[in-house]
């Protein structure tokens, strides 16, 4: 697979990054763990570089489970993880929390999980909105400094939080959600980051399941699946009345790939790549035949006429792209 340089960095990723907040274990539902683990090595030998986990995935299982699969892989991959916020002693989320101390403490506990001395890259996973982002980076220098990070960013900033983290220190990257049912950040966040080449990581590619064809209308969720609650960052994703139609925008785009020889998935993961502001494109990969889907879309460059042909999908079947509405900070 094509690889590329992430943003100001020495660091290279694959266009498409592995996913790992399906590795939780208690936020997207039940997974087998060891075709999850099998799918990390077979995604390195066909070249996914970039694997991007969370301490709060899980909480902390993500971390341990891609250690435990990476084993003696660890140099051959990016690894990127995410710090900011607060635990019980039982380990359950009590807020977020973007101090410094707690960055650097938090920090701590993702080296010794993914057994490694370095993270390539760290990023702040929300913005507590009380403390200055100026502050933050204060943190993520010490870290550098001390030889705990190699790089780090911000997930879920705006440009204005960038701005003024950039007058204090070099933001590698930023991971915002992007994908066709959301596309918040092409309004701003977008051009920034290539005006200013700032590594532009895209989660939530395959929409959280949507663009997979793997729903009906009569999908539930369980307990211990994060969609239960119907929002997805913001936006109404999964309440019924949007469901149903986004569903109906599943099913066209599909036959829209179909024409190609493509899945739905691949369509998804092709329109993302083909911002030029997008540096690695994040999915989820449970099996082995998830990621080999997700890797044969990294070929397919969509036509102008193709991506013409999506965005009158959407118009016909009334579905918002809410690429006019602003980007909210706030942890879900």
């Amino acid at each position: 697979m094509h690889q590329r340089k992430l943003g100001n960095t020495e660091l290279t990723c694959s266009a498409i990054g592995f996913g790992t907040w399906e590795m939780s274990t208690t936020m997207y539902g039940d997974i087998d763990i060891e075709e999850a683990s099998q799918a990390v090595n077979k995604a390195i030998d066909r070249g996914i570089t970039l694997f991007d986990t969370a301490e709060i995935y899980g909480p902390f299982h993500s971390e341990e489970l891609l250690a435990k699969a990476l084993g003696q892989r660890r140099q051959e991959i990016t690894l990127v993880t995410k710090v900011g916020f607060n635990y019980d002693d039982s380990g359950k989320i009590t807020g977020v929390n973007s101090k410094p101390d707690n960055l650097i403490k938090r920090t701590e506990g993702c080296l010794k999980r993914l057994q490694t001395d370095v993270i390539d890259l760290m990023l702040v996973h929300w913005w507590d909105n009380i403390t200055p982002v100026e502050e933050i980076v204060d943190a993520f220098e010490t870290l550098k400094k001390n030889g705990k990070i190699r790089y780090y960013g911000v997930s879920n900033f705006n440009v204005e939080m960038i701005k003024r983290c950039q007058k204090q220190g070099n933001i590698a990257a930023n991971q915002v959600g992007y994908n066709l049912f959301d596309r918040r950040m092409e309004k701003e966040v977008l051009p920034y980051c290539q005006e200013n080449n700032i590594g532009f990581m895209a989660y939530g590619t395959l929409a959280y399941g949507l663009l997979t064809g793997a729903f009906t209308p009569e999908t539930t969720f369980p307990r211990n699946d994060w969609r239960r609650n119907k929002l997805a960052f913001g936006l109404p994703l999964f309440q019924p009345e949007h469901f149903l139609k986004e569903l109906q925008v599943g099913r066209r785009l599909a036959e829209l790939a179909n024409k190609s020889g493509k899945s739905l998935v691949q369509l998804a993961i092709a329109w993302v790549l083909g911002y030029p502001a997008v540096s690695v494109a994040l999915v989820g990969m449970r099996n082995e035949q998830e990621m080999k889907e997700n890797i044969d879309a990294v070929e397919w460059e969509l036509s102008s006429g193709e991506r013409l042909e999506i965005d009158r999908i959407f118009q016909e079947e009334g579905v918002p792209t809410y690429i006019d509405e602003p980007q909210v900070i706030r942890a879900m």
